[in-house]
């Protein structure tokens, strides 16, 4: 599996697991929803790497546990 589809899967899976909808966790990131929509669906293939530090801290994971 791509680290593309790796980090797709996981901002699901954790989006999920915490009962965030889309919007409320771009919201949380202060990113763009069109932004988070398509690192989820797997189509922005190259998001910015503050884009990623911000989605991983509204998590409260890693850089590196959000893209593996």
């Amino acid at each position: 599996m791509s680290n593309n589809q790796n980090l797709a899967n996981n901002i699901k899976k954790l989006r999920e697991a915490k009962g965030l909808s889309q919007e409320k966790l771009a919201r949380l990131a202060d990113v763009a929803n069109n932004t988070l929509i398509k690192m989820e669906s797997g189509e922005n293939k190259n998001p910015t790497l503050e884009t990623l530090r911000k989605v991983a801290k509204a998590f409260g994971v890693s850089v590196d546990e959000l893209i593996n």
